[in-house]
Parts: structure tokens; sequence; C-alpha cells
């Protein structure tokens, strides 16, 4: 397996909503991306406000991370804040995931982030027992709020 996670470039911004369109379809939210290719070719690649990679096997697109970096003030520390992981249903079960995953915790360790953070859907058990056998531990105590931007 020739598998490579690379830095996404601003050609791949296309690519990069197509995985998000794919995430939203799996996550039955399919209905709720309004992203198009130039928000994000201004807010990745223009901004930097999120940073992505990339699976590539035998030079294929196969999956990607979605992340961005957060502030705990409880740590004094930067943290990373993984919004997306996916992989196309073909290519699970082969590491591929996990490879994303691993490669996102040693980027975490190098910055010296404090904490690596992301949600995950309460009926998505796979995702579960997954992040759990990485030794992440659900915060029980913690609700998530959000003002979407008509209410802003």
């Amino acid at each position: 397996m020739n598998l490579e996670i690379k830095q996404a470039k601003r050609e791949d911004a296309s690519l990069i909503l197509e995985f998000i369109n794919a995430i939203a379809k799996y996550e039955k939210l399919a209905n709720e991306v309004e992203a198009k290719v130039s928000d994000i070719e201004k807010s990745i690649f223009d901004n930097q406000d999120a940073y992505v990679v990339i699976a590539y096997l035998n030079k294929q697109p196969v999956g990607f991370a979605l992340y961005y970096y957060n502030y705990s003030t409880f740590k004094g520390k930067k943290g990373l804040y993984l919004e997306d992981l996916f992989v196309y249903k073909p290519y699970r079960a082969m590491g591929i995931g996990n490879k994303l995953f691993e490669y996102l915790r040693s980027l975490a360790k190098k910055e010296n982030c404090g904490r690596m953070e992301w949600v995950c859907l309460n009926w998505n058990q796979k995702a579960i027992d997954f992040y759990q056998k990485k030794q992440a531990s659900p915060l029980k105590d913690w609700t998530t709020f959000r003002l979407d931007e008509t209410k802003l």
C-alpha cells in the first residue's frame, strides 16, 4: 500500500469541497453544506483559518482531515481542533483514517499543543470506537452550543 499524506494546496480546493460534501452526506447533513470552492480558497488558502491534509493511496485521493488551532486558557497553550476526518467507504478499514489521525496527533505534539479535540455524532459508534482506541475520552459534562451566522 503506497499511502501518502500531503498538505493541501490551492488547486485542491474543489477536491476539499468534494470531501466536505461526502462527509456531510455520511453524517446525514448534506443539506447544510453552503461552502463553495471560492469559500474554501479564501478561508483555507488566503486567510489560513483552517488547514487540510489529504491521504493519497497510489496517488488517488481517498481521505482528508481538516483542522485548525484554538486556544485553551486552562492549558495556556494552543490546541489542535479536528473539524473533519473522512475516508471514502471503499478505502475504510485499511488504516488510512488511522494514518490521518496519527499525522495530526504528531503535528499537535510538534506544535506544542496542550490538547487535541473534536466532536463526534452520538450515533456514529464506529467513530466513537475508533477514537476510544486512540485513548481519547468523551467529555461527559460538556454540551456543545452554537449560534449560526443568522443569530450573530
